[in-house]
């Protein structure tokens, strides 16, 4: 069957690959498996009811919900009827949950668990669209979301001929859904998405999955533009989707389920290998040796270098006694792994890859549905985000910033046009906001164009390449690199601080605190070593001069990270100002104005 429409993949499936676990969670210890043909279903009596309440095609549905099969069945029950979709991440602050649902023209919010509806509930109050609110979760006093299917099972026989008809009149280019961009700085924008931007980067991503592959985890959240889009691509491929409980189950449900593939910002190949290389450490006599012997092994891997029989059977012994724990603790069956969302750093690449854990990096933005470009397993190549699309035209202009057009390139922000009109110039060309090289098809990120700042010495600096090399420390969880205007780099640096911990108890460091501990003369000096080590294999502008620790973790949460763990710089130098005054001798340690500046 021709696939035009997102909906349209949820038949393909039912046609092709259907199973009794074609999507599957756990809950109560107990993993609720669910074929296609039942998802079809309740979708269906999704938009009867919602045909019943007087929706009608282009009204607007958001949803706050962690992953669950019943994602899916809101998300095709919308958009088969013309309604589109608009999630929005569990995690942001009260002031982008009003911004999103009064700027979407919400009419209805579903909401998954009490503890989300406690929270948003007296910000629905104040959007006046907003009519109706439903949880997925059994909450006393509050309309559920069986009561729509419900409503839509006694309504079905009356609207049939109104589903048909609203079902059959929906195009490829209409409106999807809108998902509003995390919003690095300022108030999150609206992509709009059409049913051709999904389902053209679905068909088109197809090269990168490995054909035997049967089985993904899912815990990235779904209403990230990356996860859903991989969500559509692992059903229509006949990929079981399994949803891992929580970000802290992670570990357990894989080894439970034993997936083939999984997709994950880079943070968290970084915390993986963290973890794997703290073992290492805590290993002693001949097993610390062999450890670190394939590690060293792993550091020289190059899927594009031929390297030599010997250097091969050297790396066949190491995946034999090392390695294949590994694999083992990722459930030892993974094929492959997807990363997104940020810049992966090359070494890591290279060590999983060593370790049969090939980490296929790619390149996208909400605004490109999101895929531009990926690495194939046949054609690994560590540093770069592989090779472009097919349908993909992408040029770098002058300044060095990557340009796109293709079918999954969004029509512009709702009710928006001039920022549309910024994004998107008058030939047509998606103005990425990334620097990069184009080798033949083989693209290669450098930077952030907006983030990239000049010394006063005139040398430009991309502070992603200094951030990404820096936290191959395993001291260091995240950095900020600064240095706009000023004659030396500088950065802030936020601990790792269960690393941190550990360390400070091997060497017999007592604290009361991280403040505590950040303060004391011999782990400043650890620190130093560590910048010192590699600002080496740096240019002599990106290396970080000074520097500052802090003693809090950035996450989401507490707003210095956005929800796919961007920093958030604005709010990092609001944050950290007197810090940063003293870095570049503005004030003294206490915040106060020097009347010389020191250099």
């Amino acid at each position: 069957m021709e696939i035009k429409r997102t909906f349209d993949i949820l038949d393909h499936v039912i046609e092709n690959y259907s199973k009794d676990d074609n999507f599957a969670v756990k809950r109560n210890g107990t993993w609720e498996k669910f074929s296609a043909k039942e998802i079809k279903r309740k979708a269906d009596l999704f938009s009867y009811a919602l045909i019943e309440l007087g929706f009608k095609k282009g009204d607007k549905i958001a949803s706050v919900s962690n992953n669950r099969p019943e994602w899916n069945i809101i998300d095709y029950g919308m958009e088969q009827i013309g309604v589109v979709h608009v999630p929005v991440y569990p995690t942001i602050n009260e002031i982008e949950y009003e911004h999103i649902l009064s700027h979407s023209d919400s009419k209805m919010l579903i909401i998954s668990s009490k503890e989300r509806y406690d929270f948003i509930n007296p910000i629905v109050q104040k959007v006046k669209s907003i009519e109706n609110v439903y949880t997925f979760d059994q909450i006393k006093g509050i309309p559920n979301f069986e009561d729509l299917l419900k409503s839509g099972e006694e309504k079905q026989d009356e609207h049939k001929d109104k589903f048909i008809e609203m079902r059959n009149a929906v195009e490829e280019n209409d409106l999807s859904s809108i998902i509003y961009t995390s919003g690095t700085t300022g108030l999150s924008k609206g992509v709009m998405m059409t049913h051709k931007n999904f389902v053209s980067n679905v068909l088109e991503c197809e090269v990168a999955v490995p054909k035997d592959t049967e089985l993904a985890i899912s815990f990235l959240p779904l209403n990230h533009v990356f996860e859903r889009m991989l969500n559509y691509l692992f059903s229509y491929l006949g990929i079981r989707v399994y949803y891992a409980e929580n970000m802290e189950t992670i570990v357990d449900n894989i080894q439970e389920i034993k997936p083939d593939i999984f997709a994950a910002v880079p943070r968290i190949f970084e915390r993986v290998y963290d973890k794997i290389y703290g073992k290492g450490l805590d290993l002693k006599g001949i097993k610390r040796a062999m450890f670190f012997w394939a590690l060293k092994l792993g550091q020289q891997y190059d899927p594009t270098v031929k390297q030599g029989s010997f250097y091969y059977k050297k790396l066949k012994l190491a995946n034999k006694l090392v390695f294949v724990k590994w694999r083992e603790a990722l459930g030892g069956n993974i094929k492959t792994a997807v990363s997104g969302g940020a810049a992966l750093q090359p070494r890591l690449a290279k060590i999983f890859g060593a370790a049969g854990i090939p980490i296929l990096e790619g390149y996208g933005l909400t605004e490109t549905a999101p895929v531009i470009a990926v690495n194939r397993l046949d054609n690994v190549q560590p540093g770069t985000v592989g090779e472009i699309l097919e349908s993909a035209e992408v040029k770098i202009a002058d300044d060095g910033e990557i340009l796109f057009k293709g079918p999954n390139l969004m029509p512009g922000y709702y009710k928006d046009p001039e920022k549309t009109k910024e994004a998107i110039d008058e030939n047509g060309w998606f103005h990425t906001g990334d620097t990069g090289e184009l080798n033949g098809k083989i693209l290669k990120i450098t930077g952030r164009k907006k983030e990239i700042f000049k010394l006063s010495t005139g040398k430009y600096v991309a502070p992603e390449l200094i951030e990404n090399k820096m936290k191959e420390s395993p001291f260091i969880e995240q950095l900020m690199t600064v240095g706009d205007g000023e004659k030396y780099t500088a950065a802030i640096l936020c601990p790792a601080f269960e690393h941190l911990h550990s360390w400070a108890a091997i060497h017999n460091i007592n604290f009361r605190d991280n403040l505590d501990l950040i303060t004391n003369e011999k782990v400043i000096k650890k620190y130093e070593q560590e910048v010192e080590k590699f600002n080496e294999s740096l240019d002599h502008s990106m290396k970080i001069k000074k520097f500052s620790l802090v003693c809090e973790e950035w996450t989401p949460d507490t707003g210095e990270l956005s929800p796919t763990l961007k920093l958030k710089r604005r709010i990092l130098f609001k944050k950290y100002k007197i810090k940063l005054d003293y870095l570049y001798g503005y004030t003294d340690n206490k915040g106060h104005v020097l009347e010389n500046k020191t250099e």
